[in-house]
């Protein structure tokens, strides 16, 4: 991965607009145009969500079998170039490492760019842990604070990496991206105005 100290580093949130829609970044960092999604609803109970933390660290400790919890941990990597602040982070007695996450969503299913998150946070565990971060957990709040776990295999990896990539282009050279595929999503946008698709 080409990253140099001059290029600012890549946060999560940055890597979940461009998951939602590539345009996102184009418009916030090619174009300076702020979406101001602290307006939204969602947005508002998501924070208020995290700010809380639902669950108590002996319940995982019980659960899980976690025998210690870092939360709300900073970590960044200079070789990818990426930031951010991480829930939860689960150590297990038999030496294995894992994230937790919080969600204002129920359990439907597993949510692309949530998942995508925690993949991103697993790349910066295993660099900064040199542990490898083989699964990961989510707390779904409006499920009862239902605790599922995810598997993290090469494929995901992948896909963020190359996320890493596209969205340090679309930023350093400027690029209008394709916008989403899911044209449901439009129809909320803060930039649906202005973007032409």
């Amino acid at each position: 991965m080409e990253f140099s100290e001059t290029n600012v580093l890549i946060p999560a949130s940055l890597l979940i607009e461009y998951w939602y829609c590539p345009r996102f970044i184009y418009f916030i960092d090619v174009l300076g145009i702020k979406q101001h999604e602290e307006k939204r609803l969602k947005v508002l109970k998501g924070r208020e969500v995290h700010k809380k933390k639902a669950l108590q660290p002996e319940y995982l400790r019980k659960k899980l079998g976690v025998i210690r919890q870092e939360k709300d941990i900073y970590l960044s990597d200079p070789g990818y170039g990426i930031c951010g602040i991480i829930d939860e982070i689960l150590f297990f007695g038999d030496g294995t490492i894992s994230l937790l996450d919080y969600k204002f969503a129920y359990n439907k299913h597993r949510f692309k760019t949530q998942f995508l998150q925690s993949v991103f946070y697993s790349l910066l565990i295993e660099k900064h842990y040199n542990i490898k971060v083989n699964s990961c957990y989510v707390v779904y709040t409006r499920d009862k604070n239902k605790l599922v776990q995810y598997a993290i295999g090469g494929k995901e990896r992948q896909t963020v990496l190359e996320s890493i990539q596209e969205v340090r282009q679309i930023i350093s050279r400027g690029v209008f991206p394709n916008g989403t595929r899911y044209k449901r999503r439009c129809g909320d946008c803060t930039y649906k105005n202005i973007c032409i698709q």
